[in-house]
């Protein structure tokens, strides 16, 4: 399975105008369980994020998500994609470009179509597509500090 998008990365000439740094279709996709397949778009090591320079994070090898740091990723999951559930310690926003996809909490799920949008706020979750085409979702995640609930820390897990 390919995810089939154009990146467009701008920034600045050596006289500071603006200017288009990258534009191609996005070919760093990976897979790290079966059924899931994903690119990173644009990552940052620190918040507030530091435009300068024009250097391409998004080959860098990287976790779910960065400490202090934020990530942009598309993800497709395919029908039946493989079970991971898990928290991260980040606030994400998350939009569905294509297909449906059910997103599995600890005692409810929400179904989700393309054009739906999500805040996920450090909770457990796991993503389950049982349609029968892939679902794309395009993830910003952004460092948060892990959730605390009556005084117990949830930790990020998964």
């Amino acid at each position: 399975m390919s995810i089939d998008v154009r990146r467009v990365v701008t920034g600045h000439d050596a006289q500071g105008r603006a200017c288009v740094l990258i534009d191609e279709k996005v070919t760093n996709v990976t897979s790290h369980r079966p059924g899931a397949h994903y690119s990173v778009i644009w990552s940052t090591d620190t918040l507030p994020a530091n435009n300068d320079g024009n250097e391409d994070p998004s080959g860098k090898a990287i976790g779910t998500t960065i400490p202090g740091g934020s990530v942009f990723r598309i993800v497709s999951f395919a029908p039946g994609v493989a079970p991971r559930n898990h928290r991260t310690d980040s606030i994400d926003y998350a939009v569905v470009m294509a297909g449906e996809i059910d997103m599995v909490l600890d005692d409810e799920t929400v179904h989700l179509r393309a054009g739906d949008v999500l805040v996920q706020r450090g909770t457990i979750h796991n993503w389950v597509n049982n349609g029968t085409e892939p679902c794309v979702i395009a993830f910003a995640l952004i460092a948060a500090k892990p959730v605390t609930v009556a005084g117990k820390t949830l930790p990020a897990q998964g």
